[in-house]
């Protein structure tokens, strides 16, 4: 009897507990996305139906595709708008459903915010609008202070900011200009006795910004860094496999050749990492290094100063949060100024009068001199430049945050469970801000500076985001970006060879999907 009693309570324990866990499931996949929807559309939202489970995924996914199978002609008058190329189904989205618009990413609403005044108030207001919650396969990538919120990311943000001061970064100015020429100096030997050479440039781009983030995070450890860049480079690509499977649930858990590869490569790569950290602290404490040779130097300086300061270890970056610190400097640092100087210099090559302009000034500023740091800010043709390639190809094409409890937005109330994205690609071309020339190559609107540059005086313009939340490390990415093109414009001309296909895509940045074949020229 008893026996029998235990057996009835068990099963009616297990009977509850599975009802509870179902309701569960249905509320997260049914019942609270309807729910915002209905919210959503009363405040004047619009998008499709949300879809169990997908949401708008299938679509979203299918349109990417598509849109990579079709470059750009060179000839079309709209050829620097990229928006249907890099954001296909957002752009779509927006032509149906105009700028009050969501998107379902599985059964969360992300909800499109494009009016300046509301993306100025997400920014300030940070610890509301905050980071969404990285998922399991976003760590096996890469952490750091851009997932970070809360009392970890102030104590991160405050412990890195030193390391890009102004004056540090004229310490590694000299690093940046020895990879700058050694990449010009293998373009000249490829020129040594011929007039021109045809050559996909877009690798050495890479390389060369790879070599400027060896140099200046690891200092005597850079061929180590070399290495770190290339299993980053390769988790990336298992990164991106692993998206197809990420509505799959528990699928991270299996052990998959891809799911072990990530593992591997994820291991790896904080072992090499560590045993730089490692190194470093050894040779500061034997006197043999200083802590200003380079960015990690300067980052466990400043993290050593913060720990003495408040005599608590805990009040330091963790050696887990140093490592992803290391992390993030080669992933945002390489792929950023990749990016910007890539499409600067295409930009130029469909541009002619903009490089001679631009020859003209390096020419002026510098001769045949070797580029000196407290010059750079005499480029001011060449910051424009910069500045024009950084609105018309944004590095990144879309910021989020997340919101975790109600808020109001100037006139609108967001509950919870919902995802802001802020798609600037799509903000920096839009015509009501920019004007009719908004697709348009005319580095003239920012002659009297960013703030004059829109026909408005909000967020306009946002490339390394805004608010509290800035890039620490955008200053760094402008002085490299400019040094690396005035020292090409010194020495090389360039136009676009006959196989060069225009085809920005949206990967980590906006990069080049078939590369950028040149036609390189002796000056």
């Amino acid at each position: 009897m008893e026996i029998t009693s235990t057996t009835a309570l068990f099963t009616g324990l297990c009977t509850i507990v599975i009802a509870w866990m179902l309701m569960r499931v249905v509320n997260l996949v049914w019942l609270k996305p309807k729910k915002l929807e209905k919210l959503l559309r009363q405040q004047g939202f619009s998008g499709n139906s949300y879809t169990l489970l997908h949401g708008d995924m299938k679509e979203m996914i299918e349109m990417t595709k598509q849109a990579l199978t079709k470059a750009i002609n060179l000839s079309d008058s709209q050829v620097h708008n990229i928006v249907p190329r890099v954001l296909p189904f957002n752009h779509h989205i927006n032509t149906i459903y105009g700028k009050k618009s969501f998107i379902w990413n599985g059964p969360t609403p992300n909800l499109c915010i494009g009016d300046p005044k509301m993306i100025r108030e997400i920014f300030l207001k940070n610890e509301i609008f905050q980071k969404p919650k990285p998922n399991s396969l976003v760590k096996w990538f890469v952490s750091g202070m851009v997932a970070y919120d809360g009392e970890q990311w102030f104590k991160v943000r405050k412990i890195a900011n030193p390391a890009f001061h102004q004056h540090k970064l004229k310490d590694m100015f000299p690093s940046i200009y020895l990879s700058c020429n050694e990449m010009i100096s293998k373009w000249k030997i490829l020129l040594s006795n011929r007039n021109h050479h045809e050559l996909d440039v877009w690798p050495d781009i890479q390389t060369l910004t790879a070599d400027v983030i060896s140099r200046t995070t690891f200092g005597s450890s850079y061929e180590d860094g070399r290495k770190i860049f290339e299993l980053l480079t390769q988790q990336y690509k298992n990164f991106t496999e692993s998206l197809q499977f990420a509505f799959i649930p528990g699928w991270r858990f299996l052990p998959t050749a891809l799911n072990r590869r990530m593992k591997s490569n994820y291991n790896e790569t904080r072992a090499l990492i560590k045993g730089i950290i490692h190194k470093k602290e050894e040779a500061i404490k034997l006197g043999e290094a200083s802590t200003n040779d380079d960015l990690l130097g300067k980052l466990l300086e400043s993290n050593n100063k913060e720990i003495q300061e408040h005599g608590k270890k805990e009040t330091g970056m963790s050696i887990e949060e140093v490592i992803e610190e290391c992390k993030l400097f080669y992933i945002a640092g390489q792929e950023t100024t990749a990016s910007l100087l890539i499409w600067t210099m295409v930009l130029l090559c469909m541009h002619p009068s903009w490089q001679a302009l631009a020859r003209e000034e390096v020419v002026q500023v510098f001769g045949n001199e070797k580029p000196k740091f407290d010059d750079l800010n005499h480029l001011k043709v060449v910051t424009t430049i910069l500045q024009e390639a950084l609105r018309l190809y944004s590095p990144a094409t879309i910021l989020t945050r997340a919101i975790y409890k109600a808020t109001k937005l100037a006139e609108i109330n967001l509950p919870p469970g919902i995802v802001v994205s802020l798609p600037l690609v799509m903000v920096h071309h839009d015509h009501e801000y920019w004007g009719d020339d908004a697709d348009e190559f005319n580095p003239d609107r920012f002659s009297e500076g960013v703030s004059k540059a829109s026909k408005n005086n909000e967020v306009s313009f946002f490339p390394f985001g805004g608010g509290p939340r800035f890039c620490i490390g955008q200053n760094f990415a402008f002085m490299e970006a400019k040094l690396a093109l005035a020292m090409i414009l010194q020495n090389i001309s360039f136009e676009l060879s006959p196989a060069y296909v225009h085809a920005p895509t949206r990967r980590v940045t906006v990069q080049p999907q078939y590369g950028a074949h040149f036609i390189l020229h002796n000056i």
